[in-house]
């Protein structure tokens, strides 16, 4: 195993183009070594197109996106990624600490969308978005949190998921189940983390092992310019001014990674929410895709609060692992 890298070490997966990209930058500008994956990985560059590429196009790669952190004087590594497969993401988490013997954050970004009702959602098409959505999720958790568990750092993870409220799934039910099975284990993962009291009440910098651990779930209040959104673009220019810049994004992301574990711990935040209270950002202009511009917020100005009266009445709790361990 290599000698452990002196910064802080965060794996971004989905970070080929868009917002995955910002965020893969903008982690290596504020000092972390930046482990960037996706599925598209080339092991040979193509010194045919322009560097760097359109970083909402397929020509943006791990692969370029890493050239673009290294040549900017900071430290990045390309691996290859299938979300869709449980031993890929295993393998990108053992590749990443026979690199850098660490791991300090994890930011999952990789999604697949189709947006329409129940009937027009082919089967095939809903259980691809579960496989990378949901289940890559957890199975990048499940091989990670050994690892961010053991950073002196305080192990943090951030997901693009939302919150849950019911305006969401119209329209695109068998998205948003993935998308809000998502949500739940930020939420759920976030209990399990305070009850084996690893979320402490540092900063993120805990003095013991896995000290100021913390999950987090983030979402766009206003469209973002990414891949996704290319393609609304690409029918009416005009939805250019109803966009901002990915960077409000990495700036809520590295927020996040820097606040106090008990303040994120198990929230579902909204980019522009956190940076307006815990960021005391007030120009939002700065994000604008056309300046002077008012983009229009896509997200309910108040969301439901999922907690109950009795959120601490846990009744006889039931662990299978536990009993299962008393059977072997």
């Amino acid at each position: 195993m290599s000698t452990p890298t002196p910064q802080p070490v965060a794996l971004v997966i989905g970070a080929s183009r868009g917002i995955g990209r910002q965020i893969a930058i903008d982690l290596a500008l504020a000092g972390y070594a930046v482990v960037v994956a996706a599925k598209s990985y080339s092991s040979t560059p193509d010194t045919t197109i322009p560097f760097p590429p359109d970083p909402n196009s397929p020509l943006s790669t791990v692969n370029t996106v890493a050239r673009e952190i290294t040549l900017s004087g900071g430290t990045a590594l390309a691996l290859p990624v299938d979300t869709t497969s449980q031993e890929s993401i295993t393998r990108l988490i053992t590749s990443t600490i026979a690199h850098h013997s660490r791991l300090d954050a994890l930011i999952y970004n990789s999604g697949a969308i189709w947006w329409a009702p129940v009937k027009a959602t082919p089967t095939k098409r809903y259980q691809l978005m579960q496989r990378v959505n949901a289940d890559g999720l957890y199975g990048a958790v499940q091989a990670a949190l050994p690892h961010l568990e053991a950073s002196p750092e305080g192990g943090r993870i951030v997901v693009v998921a939302p919150p849950i409220y019911s305006r969401f799934f119209r329209g695109k039910t068998a998205y948003a189940m993935g998308k809000v099975a998502m949500s739940v284990l930020v939420v759920g993962l976030g209990m399990d983390l305070e009850r084996e009291g690893l979320v402490g009440k540092g900063k993120g910098k805990g003095k013991g092992k896995g000290k100021g651990m913390a999950v987090t779930g983030v979402w766009p209040a206003v469209s973002i310019e990414s891949a996704a959104t290319e393609q609304f673009v690409r029918r009416d220019a005009g939805f250019k001014k109803d966009l901002r810049k990915a960077t409000v994004f990495s700036d809520a992301v590295l927020g996040i990674l820097r606040a106090p574990a008990g303040v994120v711990n198990g929230k579902l935040e909204l980019d522009e929410d956190f940076l307006r209270r815990e960021g005391g950002v007030t120009d939002f202009d700065k994000y604008c895709v056309v300046p002077g511009s008012k983009p229009r917020r896509i997200m309910p100005v108040e969301l439901p609060d999922l907690s109950v009266k009795e959120q601490d009445d846990e009744g006889n709790r039931f662990d299978s692992s536990k009993e299962r361990e008393a059977k072997l």
